[in-house]
Order: structure tokens, then C-alpha cells, then sequence
């Protein structure tokens, strides 16, 4: 029995990941991770690193965060705690997508997570207060590889439902893009 529904996404190897509960009285389970079924949808590796992110206030925007080859990597984001306006960027030199970007609400009430594939900047903005994020990445983190894009560039126009609030002055400090930046091949 498949523990998830797996649903392509309008950008090329981005997915939505809605887990199926299986609950009575005292509460559910919930599979966050399953190799069989995740391996069918792209995912190729095993996970290198899980990372737990807590955020207090509604409104913080954290990202949009990318590892530069040989560092690439997938990414499955599943919101544990409140709600978040989950944001995939298509920053693949070669995609038809290049720089479009999809958000989806990811929250603990409706058991999604999105599957970012390599090539990708993944941010978010909490909905709500006290957020609880939980990252499975197929590479570990390497400082040297680290690359981001400013959540605010005009050039991504990402649409944020709430005004930007709580950004870090890393994420804040990236520069806006131009002709020179010409992405990534994974």
C-alpha cells in the first residue's frame, strides 16, 4: 500500500509529496521517508543529512538557498509545526524553466512535502507562528558550495503572500541577478 501520493509539479522534476495518515483515537502515522517509493519520483540517492528548523514569527522568509555542483542536491521539505508558502526556483542553465519558479502551502494539517531534484533554490515564508520545517537533503552541506538568490529580486518576482519579515542579513546581502549569472548544471 502507497504511503504517498506523488504529483508532478509545473516546473520539470519538482514534485508534491502528500502523505497518507493512518490514525484512530490516539492520533496517526505518518511516513516521511519512504527509499522505494521516493526513488520512483527521482529520488536517486540516500539521504546525507536531515535538518530540523524551528522559526517563531509569521512573515520570515528563510532562503532562497542552493548548493553549486558537485554539491547538488535534492531536497525533500515537509512542514512538521503551523504552515509555510513553500518556493522551488529553477535555476538549471539549460531548463525551460530557468528562473521561473512554484510555491506550494506546505503545512502539519495537510501532510505535504515538496521534492526539490538538484538545480533548485528552495525558500520559504512562515504563514503562521512557530514553525517546525524538517529538510531530507541526498548531499551534506559544503560552505564552499553554499549559493543563494535574494527572496526579493525583481527578476524572480516571487509572489510572497505576507510582506517580508525576519530575513537574515546572509540571505538578505545576495546579489540581485543580472546578465552574469548564468545558473548551474547538476
Amino acid at each position: 500500500m502507497s504511503r504517498f501520493t506523488i504529483s508532478d509539479l509545473p516546473l520539470m522534476g519538482l514534485k508534491r509529496v502528500e502523505r497518507h495518515r493512518i490514525g484512530d483515537a490516539r492520533g496517526f502515522l505518518s511516513r516521511l521517508y519512504c527509499v522505494e517509493e521516493l526513488s520512483a519520483a527521482g529520488w536517486r540517492d540516500p539521504i546525507a543529512q536531515l535538518n530540523h528548523t524551528v522559526t517563531a514569527a509569521r512573515g520570515t522568509i528563510r532562503g532562497m538557498h542552493f548548493q553549486r555542483p558537485p554539491h547538488a542536491e535534492m531536497k525533500l521539505v515537509s512542514c512538521l509545526r503551523g504552515a509555510v508558502w513553500d518556493v522551488a526556483v529553477d535555476v538549471r542553465r539549460d531548463s525551460p524553466t530557468f528562473l521561473h519558479w512554484h510555491a506550494e502551502e506546505l503545512s502539519a494539517d495537510n501532510a505535504c512535502a515538496m521534492l526539490l531534484p538538484e538545480g533548485f533554490a528552495h525558500g520559504f515564508q512562515t504563514l503562521t507562528d512557530d514553525v517546525e520545517m524538517l529538510y531530507c537533503h541526498s548531499a551534506p552541506y559544503v560552505a564552499a558550495a553554499e549559493a543563494g538568490l535574494r527572496p526579493d529580486d525583481p527578476r524572480l518576482g516571487i509572489r510572497w503572500p505576507l510582506a517580508i519579515a525576519g530575513l537574515s542579513t546572509r540571505d538578505a546581502s545576495h546579489p540581485l541577478l543580472d546578465e552574469h549569472f548564468t545558473g548551474i548544471t547538476p
